[in-house]
């Protein structure tokens, strides 16, 4: 990944990251479950899922927040820019056992700028099914 971070002045309050779509399939999920150890049944046993209510497994919120965060990192070039980053799960993303998995496409777009600090903020928004499963996503990127 090159290091060219965005110049302060090259970025202006409505700038729109370039969007990606992730494909989340029970293969990633046990992926991720092994980096993050989180081994919670619910995001790889049916029956697990269906005991607590769930009608099906369910990625990991963690994970669509990193996917989030893919869209800031690939715009800024550099992880280590991004200063913050936060969200609110608002919507999970049920994963079917099937080839294709489920799709989530992420989009990003910057609505502040502070000089003092050469920061941007840029809000992401996640959506599966036409859905948004994120609330107040928001990214902090130091800007050169």
């Amino acid at each position: 990944m090159s290091s060219i971070v965005p110049s302060f002045d090259s970025v202006a309050v409505g700038d729109v990251l370039a969007p990606i779509t992730q494909r989340i399939d029970r293969a990633r999920l046990i992926k991720y479950a092994g980096a993050s150890s989180d081994f919670n049944k619910i995001h790889w046993s049916e029956s697990s899922a269906a005991a607590v209510g769930l009608p099906g497994i369910l990625a990991h919120g963690m994970l669509n927040m990193a996917l989030a965060g893919r869209v800031v990192t690939d715009w800024v070039k550099d992880p280590g820019a991004v200063r913050e980053i936060g969200t609110r799960f608002t919507r999970p993303v049920y994963v079917p056992d099937d080839a294709e998995g489920a799709t989530v496409e992420f989009t990003g777009v910057v609505s502040a700028l502070d000089a003092e600090t050469r920061t941007a903020k840029v809000d992401v928004t996640a959506k599966f099914n036409g859905q948004s499963v994120l609330g107040r996503a928001r990214a902090t990127v130091q800007l050169s």
